[in-house]
């Protein structure tokens, strides 16, 4: 009996100690405030020399995605608690490893952004920054045979990254 009343208060203290904490913690490690229910993710535009048609789109959806996938915010087309808004600034094919001929053995695509990060309810944690994420490739490989998976994959990346700044305090 006396165990079972222990496991009673201990219970009701962890209730009362988890109802307590205030803010936002979650598992995928966002530090959201409670006040904070809403974000928006204005198109991002493609500024880069080099353009890429699908890049914006896919940069812009990844981006809403993530935030949608990863916290509990809902997504508006306007005024959003968090905002996102920028531009692809740069949009790069280089070739790295060169071999003893004078040939490159990989190829490196690398995208660059420029994010304006607003934060409307602590506007303290808001930011203006640029990030870039590059994949390599065989340069016996075709562009364009790589290039929606590579995009994808380096988006993810760059999306991660604003993910972390903006929300996770890291």
């Amino acid at each position: 009996m006396k165990t079972k009343r222990i496991h009673i208060i201990l219970l009701i203290a962890s209730c009362i100690a988890i109802s307590a904490c205030k803010g936002g913690y979650s598992f995928t490690g966002a530090d959201i405030s409670a006040d904070t229910k809403t974000f928006t993710v204005e198109f991002f535009p493609n500024h880069a020399s080099l353009v890429q048609p699908t890049l914006s789109n896919v940069f812009t959806e990844t981006l809403k995605d993530k935030f949608l996938s990863q916290t509990s915010l809902n997504l508006v087309n306007d005024n959003g608690d968090l905002y996102f808004e920028g531009e692809i600034t740069s949009y790069n094919v280089s070739a790295q490893a060169y071999q003893g001929n004078e040939t490159s053995a990989l190829t490196r695509l690398t995208i660059g952004v420029k994010v304006k990060f607003t934060n409307n309810i602590e506007p303290s944690k808001s930011f203006e920054s640029s990030f870039s994420r590059y994949a390599d490739f065989e340069s016996s490989q075709n562009l364009s045979a790589v290039e929606g998976e590579l995009m994808q994959q380096i988006c993810d990346e760059l999306v991660d990254d604003i993910f972390n700044k903006s929300v996770a305090n890291w």
